[in-house]
């Protein structure tokens, strides 16, 4: 579907939806096939220079469609809908440690979130947590290692295509930030420090990568409070993390009770990739074999989905289904399933419950799965490859990731 294809998608759903009917309710959005499908190809491929439809010619209802489908969960729905009603430009803060090579969740993944928020009108802030990954003793607490990781991420998310036109996504390094405007930020840290018990923020290391259990070191207890602090130092809106930031966003929402502050941050958490491997519940950097990198060559991708594991019939955990659920069918807008007739022909998804159903009654084998997942992420990857290839400031950056020793 190209843009004039989605506009006249929505323009028909907004003709349905006319202003004779009752409102549209969360629910009755949420569950619009015809709506969805025409958001994905909008909300990827538009440009914010070269779009047929503006966020001017949305309806808030058709915005929050697609700030809505990027989260497993939002917090809450309706401060949602009443925050595109009132605000034409939400501040939307998403952010990474540079900690070392990039996957495709957070390369692919995020690239996608930021595209559909971009899209709807939204103002993106990244921010490049140096200094966090620095307190988490990410490239060894080596600050100058720690800002080349960020840079050579910036440049993996331009090969993929993240839209950086426009001005919309804002990179920003925390520790010139925080440097430039201290007077305001550590007091707010100090403030949810001292509201908060140490059990509360312990239960938040998760954001981190650690678990209460994890012996922790006094920096590591700055580290929640900060990312706490972060949100309204930035002035966000809405928080788009995984959902294993969930609880530190909470966090902010309960501070916000305690300091009787108004226009609490939602919480927009998107859904968490598990590693390629059988009971890995998330990527792991430290495992090769876990989760494909954005510069991976085609043979790795290909070696990696082979070994991957996916359980004939078995939909629920099988990782190989997640990448095309999330990644492959967003992206593309299908996925196409190439074999012989003999074993049922070629075969293009449009949406995941068709093949979820195909796979589940043994319809679709994952030895016809699993070449066509290589072909359809290395077709996403190529262009990051390309970028890595003929961008000699990207080359070398690359060079100097992959000499850094990866520290946890």
């Amino acid at each position: 579907m190209d843009n004039q294809e989605a506009s006249e998608a929505i323009n028909a759903l907004s003709l349905k939806d006319s202003s004779s009917k009752p409102p549209i309710s969360t629910s009755q959005i949420m569950n619009n096939q015809e709506a969805s499908e025409a958001i994905d190809a909008l909300s990827l491929k538009a440009s914010t220079s070269d779009a047929s439809i503006t966020t001017s010619q949305m309806s808030v209802e058709e915005r929050f469609k697609i700030i809505r489908s990027i989260g497993e969960e939002c917090i809450q729905e309706d401060e949602l809908m009443n925050l595109l009603a009132k605000k034409p430009q939400p501040v939307c803060y998403d952010g990474f440690e540079p900690s070392g090579r990039m996957h495709i969740a957070q390369g692919v993944l995020k690239a996608l979130n930021v595209n559909k928020l971009t899209s709807a009108g939204c103002k993106v802030k990244i921010w490049i947590a140096d200094w966090f990954a620095q307190l988490n003793n990410k490239m060894g607490g080596d600050l100058k290692k720690i800002e080349v990781v960020g840079q050579y991420l910036i440049e993996l998310w331009k090969g993929v295509g993240m839209n950086l036109e426009g001005g919309q996504v804002e990179f920003l390094w925390s520790s010139k930030e925080i440097n430039s405007r201290a007077h305001e930020y550590w007091p707010l840290v100090m403030d949810i420090a001292r509201r908060n018990k140490l059990p509360r923020i312990l239960r938040c290391c998760q954001i981190m990568g650690r678990s209460e259990q994890d012996e922790l070191t006094a920096a590591q207890i700055f580290y929640p409070c900060m990312q706490c602090a972060d949100i309204f130092f930035l002035k966000a809106d809405i928080c788009q993390l995984g959902m294993d930031q969930r609880k530190v966003n909470v966090l902010a929402r309960e501070y916000c009770d305690d300091t009787k502050r108004k226009n609490k941050p939602i919480i927009l958490s998107h859904h968490m990739l598990p590693g390629l491997q059988e009971g890995q519940e998330k990527m792991s950097k430290s495992d090769p074999s876990s989760s494909i990198y954005m510069e991976d060559e085609e043979a790795d991708v290909n070696l990696k989905i082979k070994k991957a594991f996916c359980p004939p019939k078995v939909v629920e955990k099988n990782p190989c289904l997640e990448y095309i659920k999330y990644i492959v069918i967003p992206w593309l807008n299908e996925f196409k399933i190439e074999r012989s007739a003999e074993n049922g022909g070629d075969k293009t998804f449009k949406n995941f419950e068709e093949l979820a159903a195909d796979y589940e009654n043994g319809n679709l084998h994952p030895a016809d799965l699993k070449p066509a997942l290589s072909k359809a992420i290395n077709k996403i990857l190529q262009p990051v490859r390309d970028h890595l290839k003929n961008d000699q400031k990207a080359k070398d950056l690359m060079k100097r990731v992959k000499s850094f020793k990866v520290t946890r």
